[in-house]
């Protein structure tokens, strides 16, 4: 039951696990790419919503500001106009997740604004 070391099976066994590694590495490679660019994606859709949303307040509130509405009314829409314009500085940074909950916030205090009219 002697076995000689030097047989032929473990070079070919180890060949298939390298080109097995370099197709993981290549799918591996694919994904980081591809998640960076969701993450970029969606940088610019917070970014970008948010700064839509913050024009859109001011210039709610100065429309309203020379209207007849109330003070707090233009005052609300100019606060939510603020809160968006953090969160697009936030989303253009990474932090998406709480530029969009700031996204959120802002238009809730707009449309609380709108509720004073």
């Amino acid at each position: 039951m002697s076995g000689r070391t030097d047989s032929d099976t473990e070079p070919g066994i180890a060949e298939d696990t390298q080109d097995t590694e370099g197709a993981e590495d290549t799918e591996v490679t694919e994904a980081a790419e591809e998640y960076a660019g969701d993450a970029r994606r969606a940088r610019w859709v917070a970014g970008g919503t948010g700064a839509l949303l913050c024009l859109a307040g001011l210039a709610a509130a100065l429309l309203r500001l020379t209207g007849s509405a109330p003070a707090r009314v233009p005052a609300a829409y100019a606060l939510g106009a603020v809160v968006c314009a953090l969160a697009a500085v936030l989303g253009s940074r990474g932090r998406t997740r709480r530029a969009l909950w700031l996204l959120i916030a802002g238009t809730m205090v707009m449309a609380l604004g709108d509720q004073f009219d």
